[in-house]
């Protein structure tokens, strides 16, 4: 992997848009693309402009109304979706190495967790489509209401920097199982994986010119040419809370749908009765997997003053212990941060709680590097209402809090402009069950760390987001349900004009 790292060093790829089955010129505004472990660059993205965006959207627009792929088959569509499946794990190594290169995570968690959950994906959307169907409602006498899902047409897929292969994979292939077309987005930060899934599924030619489409670049550029475009139906973001609400203001003004995966400071509560090992592992993995880089993280920490002192002392201990370095070496756990305002951006928030009263019990400092290196922190605080516990902070931070009743947790978990994830460790399921009615989030997870189950809706609450992705929800994001009542006998009318 240091051949793969030194080879993109001595000679950067040129990363341009894609649209109707051809890649653009590299003719935009140059930006480099920095592997954040050594700071260098690797590659060169050149902006698509709103010109550029137009001829993608164009491009998408003519493949869902006249193309092939607006008459395509359910099975049709469920041979691209498989075809890109096997393409992605025919190059899950290199797609792995580029995900790392490109975000910093650890190669062990991009090529067992990100590029198998990508695939999976397209091969579940597949599934899903052959079994869905539409509803049949005989109720009313003498009709016959039939509810069927049409595709909503030309989708905006903007992805994010985190996860930027595993997220994205997600959108398109549900925009894609409904029938639609689209024309994806990658952040500017992180454009690799993407660009190069691009590339493989236009060399198998997979799908038709058009079906798909990239452009790359800035949020206050492609972004914002992209959302406000009107020959868009629909835009599907996961990013900041901010970014979601500009993109929500441009659709509004053209009634346009929205979903978003926004932010999130998710809590984990961590009872007395909880098996405190299991309880470790996962806090651990809700706090730094991805570098702490994810918006699922659970590292708002409350523990039970019976189990706090056992509890916090283990997970000290442990996150001192955490491996920090290069992510391709197999032994590391954390990787950089993505790039040097994110570092900064830790350092002010263990100024600001130190500031506020709160107690540092591990990490807190930059580690020296070329890279974007920092320590794994966890800071203890007695009040909720510190910016540490309130804002995301988007990095390997956990806050513990202890509590003493389930009333007065419900309280202060639920005390978050977030609501994304609740995370809950007990041995009790009553109480389990008690608190997912309670906990004021799109999705809990009870003795567990980070598992998406497909089938499911995943998405948040409040500032944390709008609509669901998995089955059920993106059949509701990308596509536009219709009624058609039908008459089975004659019905008995008024005869309107007839002077009856």
């Amino acid at each position: 992997m240091k051949d793969f790292r030194s080879k993109l060093m001595s000679n950067p790829q040129t990363i341009t848009g894609y649209a109707a089955g051809a890649f653009a010129a590299p003719t935009g505004e140059a930006i480099p693309v920095i592997d954040p472990a050594t700071g260098t660059t690797v590659a060169v993205l050149h902006e698509s402009d709103g010109a550029e965006v137009d001829t993608a959207v164009a491009a998408a627009r003519d493949a869902f109304r006249a193309g092939p792929w607006a008459g395509a088959s359910v099975a049709d569509r469920q041979r691209a979706l498989h075809a890109i499946h096997d393409a992605i794990l025919e190059h899950a190594e290199e797609l792995a190495a580029l995900e790392t290169l490109n975000t910093g995570i650890p190669f062990i968690q991009t090529k067992n967790i990100h590029l198998p959950r990508a695939a999976q994906n397209f091969r579940f959307f597949a599934e899903f489509i052959n079994q869905d169907g539409g509803e049949v409602f005989t109720q009313e006498p003498g009709y016959m209401s039939l509810v069927t899902y049409e595709p909503i047409g030309v989708c905006a897929l903007i992805g994010p920097w985190n996860m930027p292969l595993g997220l994205t994979a997600m959108k398109m292939a549900g925009a894609l199982a409904f029938g639609n077309t689209c024309v994806v987005k990658p952040s500017e930060i992180t454009p690799l994986t993407l660009a190069r899934l691009f590339e493989i599924i236009d060399a198998k030619g997979i799908l038709p010119p058009g079906v798909i489409n990239l452009v790359n670049g800035r949020g206050h550029v492609t972004g914002e040419a992209l959302s406000a475009h009107p020959d868009i139906d629909m835009v599907s973001f996961t990013g900041g809370t901010e970014t979601g609400a500009r993109i929500l203001g441009a659709l509004a003004k053209g009634i346009k749908g929205g979903a978003m995966e926004l932010g999130g400071k998710s809590p984990s509560i961590v009872f007395a009765d909880a098996d405190i090992e299991r309880a470790l592992d996962g806090a651990m993995l809700g706090s730094f997997m991805n570098n702490g880089q994810m918006c699922l993280a659970g590292s708002r920490l409350f523990v039970h003053e019976q189990v706090a002192d056992e509890f916090i002392a283990a997970f000290t201990t442990r996150t001192k212990a955490l491996r920090v370095g290069d992510p391709f070496d197999p032994a590391t756990e954390i990787g950089p941060m993505i790039n040097a305002a994110q570092v900064a951006r830790v350092a002010s928030y263990v100024e600001s709680g130190l500031g506020q009263g709160a107690t540092l019990l591990a990490g807190g400092g930059q580690i020296e590097s070329d890279g974007f290196f920092i320590e794994p922190t966890v800071m203890q605080s007695n009040s909720n209402a510190l910016a540490i516990c309130q804002e995301e902070i988007f990095a390997p931070f956990a806050t513990i809090q202890t509590f003493s009743d389930e009333d007065e947790v419900i309280a202060r978990a639920n005390d978050s402009a977030f609501g994304l994830v609740g995370y809950v460790w007990t041995a009790d399921l009553e109480r389990a069950l008690r608190l997912s009615r309670r906990l004021a989030t799109g999705t809990v997870l009870v003795n567990t760390p980070i598992m998406r189950d497909l089938r499911t809706g995943f998405g948040g609450v409040r500032q944390s987001g709008l609509g669901r992705e998995g089955a059920k929800g993106s059949r509701a994001m990308f596509t536009e349900m219709k009624s058609t009542i039908i008459a089975l006998e004659r019905p008995a009318l008024p005869r309107m004009g007839t002077g009856n």
